[in-house]
């Protein structure tokens, strides 16, 4: 089986379109924020809810469907909560509104699925010290999670501890590049963001877990930037939405 793992699509219509014509999957894990940032909310609904066979809430899905309060968004992502909120219809925001909390596992898989740490869904992993909490206290071998919007992850085997960043080279083309699954080893791995990459890199990010293969591979993939800015202008969203797309930051 062939797993597509996504994260962090932000209403980013043109890089989820991308992303979904390129990979080749059986199933496809949602591990959050769907909506927030971008300006296509409901498109990104629209596509995404049918194909999806496992979806976790992220912290932005939670605030623009209103089940938390945006105080804690900094202005700028408040302001896109506070306008996605009232761009979602009614039906994609009820469904927005009852996707499940993390970590979810797959049981088909043995894996589980989590927007951020899964020891805590607003907790961001980004060292080693975040990760080795969940490393040892998840009940399967690989957790996928999301939230940082960085691609990579952390892996344990025995005392060996290391830090997961794809050799990817820096480009405007398609990349990817492949790990696999060692006999023991535990894994959190982040397939990065789809709509808003903030790694350096303004591709769309996105993963495919090989289950028969034992193989994880990480791509990144070029989409029509220039599309997806100028929804977030005519929006009448933040400009800094627009700009960081390009920056990849």
């Amino acid at each position: 089986m062939r797993a597509l793992i996504l994260s962090d699509i932000h209403a980013n219509l043109e890089a989820l379109t991308a992303v979904l014509d390129a990979a080749r999957f059986d199933v496809l894990w949602n591990l959050g924020d769907v909506v927030g940032y971008g300006a296509s909310p409901n498109q990104v609904v629209d596509l995404i809810r049918p194909k999806s066979q496992l979806t976790v809430r992220g912290n932005h899905d939670r605030v623009c469907s209103g089940l938390t309060s945006a105080l804690g968004f900094n202005p700028i992502a408040r302001a896109a909560a506070h306008w996605t909120h009232d761009e979602l219809t009614p039906d994609n925001l009820g469904w927005i509104k009852r996707l499940p909390q993390g970590p979810i596992e797959a049981p088909e898989a043995g894996v589980t699925c989590a927007h951020g740490s899964p020891l805590n869904e607003d907790q961001y992993i980004l060292n080693m010290r975040d990760a080795w909490a969940p490393l040892q206290q998840m009940p399967t071998n690989i957790t996928f999670f999301g939230h940082t919007h960085i691609q990579g992850g952390f892996s344990q085997q025995g005392h060996d501890w290391h830090e997961l960043r794809p050799q990817l080279p820096r480009n405007n083309e398609a990349a990817s590049w492949s790990m696999a699954i060692a006999d023991g080893s535990r894994h959190l791995i982040n397939p990065g963001s789809v709509g808003q990459p903030r790694d350096y890199d303004w591709r769309a990010a996105f993963a495919i877990y090989d289950t028969e293969a034992r193989e994880i591979t990480f791509h990144r993939i070029p989409y029509d930037i220039t599309a997806s800015q100028g929804r977030i202008l005519m929006a009448g969203l933040p400009e800094r939405l627009a700009a960081r797309l390009t920056e990849g930051r």
